[in-house]
């Protein structure tokens, strides 16, 4: 295990506020030692549980203190008591779980309260209506095909091998418990920088429409944005409605400048903006007021009282793009802020010896984006995995570009080959399921400046319908580029050609008049050092393997050599090297997977990789 997994205990895991874009003050933290039981998946919820099992690590990791797997025949239980704090009375309470693989029912006190399916995204249930004074218990079940079905599961294989790694079952991701106002409250808040006009568009969502509750006051949205201690700019508006904060002379995020802004967002009651007389109200229903004109009436309107929900987050000013500059002629090429910028970055697969997806620690996450950083990478592409939100707000906080894989899902024989013409045909519940966590995980991530590209598929694992897909991702959020596919069946959509080209020498993509090209995966140099292995009885392997440190930094540079050229001469936009660790059999990373070996010195990569930001 590396050094951060072995400190973990039922105590310390996962301590850290869950949702760093959205804080509310009060909150309690249901990590921690759970009762678990594994049965029939028919059978009903059982009587008496078999053990303990530490979320929020999954079923099947060293961390979880059980380590068994899950079938397909089989259901996983959770079981816990939960006392509701005595300053939460008059107040909802909302449960939320991170991530949970992948099927999931909660009761609460024997009452079913919901059920979600989706492995790889957040959720919540609204648990006050089942709650009594005392204990409360709380029963989660949860099924999981892994890959005998066709949902996004990302690497995960029953049974492991090669590219593909252990299944992950249950709780993978913090659960808590977070009071909110009983009549009405912040449920979402959507920001999208827009850079050229030095504005920041908010959308701000409640519970419920404010027509829709029958409260005695009128309320509005009021938000803030603060440099530190200063602020910078305000705006009061409409519940329901979207606004707009100017921001004079911005400074722009970037990874060599991370900067960060504050926002508080308040749901505050305001004195009626039209007028409390009769006569004033007849006229309102009479003679609707214009649009402009009710911006006018709640930006002027009085608070009349304290905030009835508040939150704070933060966001930055960044813009990415693809254009052409005088140095790359016809060949359009990545632009940050508005300048071209290389992004040179590893595949990061996120997964770890004793925890598997689950990070161990924020301690953890910081160490490897540092490591990056240091090493002269200023972006990463997360494959195939969706990362805890306090992942995001590292990269955000540190600076490192991020380009987001959406997790693949296919059934044996949906994934094509190289050389198909056409995508092979989905079933239809397959493609909503895909379409479904698609959309959550965008919605989800919006908000994270260093996410800059959003990827759909990866060397056609379950690709289907590719060009609508990308022209719908670019239609959901047009403030970021698309990768349409990284590796082989190009179709000619989204905003990017992706080659991926494992080769000794990589090979250049194709230059395009109406794309930016990239190199989305190559590398992949392995060097299985003894004593950091996984499983030293496994076949541990690279696309090239080695066996000395001096010969691994020659291929490497070998390599690298070839990226600077193309970056130089011919536009290359980017390139992805495989990858930041070695996983479970691939030995092909910059790091051991226990993260105890830097294979290349920091020094050296930094070195190897300058020329690409001259």
């Amino acid at each position: 295990m590396s050094r951060w997994e072995k400190q973990v205990t039922a105590e310390n895991a996962w301590r850290e506020y869950p949702r760093p874009q959205m804080v509310r003050p009060q909150w309690q933290n249901l990590n921690g030692l759970w009762e678990y039981a594994i049965t029939p998946k028919a059978a009903p919820a059982p009587t008496s549980f078999s053990g303990q099992i530490l979320v929020p690590f999954a079923l099947e990791s060293t961390l979880s203190k059980v380590t068994k797997p899950l079938t397909d025949e089989q259901r996983l239980w959770y079981r816990r008591n939960v006392t509701i704090p005595r300053d939460w009375s008059g107040q909802r309470v909302l449960m939320h779980f991170g991530a949970v693989d992948y099927e999931c029912s909660l009761w609460v006190n024997g009452g079913l309260v919901g059920s979600h399916t989706g492995g790889s995204d957040a959720f919540s249930f609204d648990i006050t209506e089942y709650l009594k004074d005392g204990q409360n218990q709380l029963v989660l079940g949860v099924t999981d095909p892994t890959s005998n079905d066709e949902q996004p599961r990302g690497k995960q294989l029953t049974k492991p091998n090669s590219i593909w790694y252990t299944p992950v079952s249950g709780i993978w991701q913090t659960v808590w418990l977070e009071p909110v106002p009983k009549e009405n409250y912040i449920d979402e808040i959507r920001v999208t920088p827009e850079v050229d006009s030095s504005r920041l568009r908010v959308e701000v969502l409640l519970r419920k429409p404010v027509e829709a509750v029958q409260m005695q006051y009128k309320t509005a949205i009021r938000l803030t944005a603060l440099d530190g201690k200063q602020v910078v700019a305000t705006a009061q508006l409409r519940p329901g409605t979207t606004g707009y904060l100017t921001i004079k002379n911005p400074k722009l995020w970037s990874p060599d400048s991370p900067f960060l802004y504050d926002l508080n967002v308040e749901l505050v009651p305001i004195n009626d903006p039209y007028g409390n007389t009769p006569q004033n109200k007849r006229r309102r229903w009479a003679n609707p007021v214009r649009i402009d004109s009710v911006r006018a009436l709640y930006a002027s309107a009085t608070v009349s009282g304290k905030p009835i929900d508040a939150v704070t987050g933060y966001f930055a000013m960044r813009k990415i793009a693809i254009g052409k500059t005088p140095n790359t002629g016809t060949q359009p090429v990545l632009l940050l802020n508005n300048k071209f910028v290389f992004q040179n970055g590893p595949l990061d697969q996120g997964w770890w010896p004793g925890s598997l997806l689950t990070p161990p620690s924020d301690e953890a996450m910081a160490f490897e984006i540092n490591f990056l950083k240091k090493s002269g990478f200023n972006m990463l592409r997360k494959h195939i995995k969706v990362e805890p939100d306090r992942y995001y707000y590292l990269c955000d906080k540190m600076g490192i570009l991020v380009w987001q894989d959406m997790p693949s899902g296919f059934l044996e024989g949906q994934n094509e080959h190289p050389d198909d013409a056409v995508d092979p045909l989905r079933r239809s519940k397959g493609v909503e399921q895909f379409e479904l966590e698609l959309r959550r995980m965008m919605n989800r991530l919006h908000n994270h400046p260093s996410i800059v590209t959003w990827v759909v598929h990866n060397e056609g694992w379950g690709q289907y319908d590719n060009p609508r897909l990308a022209a719908w991702v670019k239609g959901l959020d047009p403030s970021r580029v698309v990768n349409a596919v990284s590796g082989w069946h190009d179709q000619g959509a989204g905003d990017f050609y992706d080659i991926h080209t494992y080769e000794e020498e990589p090979r250049y993509p194709a230059p395009k008049s109406d794309r930016v090209v990239v190199i989305g995966e190559f590398g992949g140099i392995g060097w299985p050092i003894q004593g950091h292995l996984w499983n030293p009885n496994m076949r541990n392997w690279g696309y090239q393997t080695y066996q000395s440190a001096d010969v691994v930094q020659q291929a490497y540079q070998k390599k690298y050599a070839k990226i600077v050229d193309y970056y130089q001469k011919r536009g290359l936009s980017a390139a992805v090297y495989t990858q930041t660790t070695d996983v479970e059999g691939e030995v092909n990373g910059l790091l051991t997977y226990d993260r105890e070996v830097i294979k290349i010195p920091v020094e050296a990569l930094k070195k190897i990789h300058a020329p690409l930001f001259k």
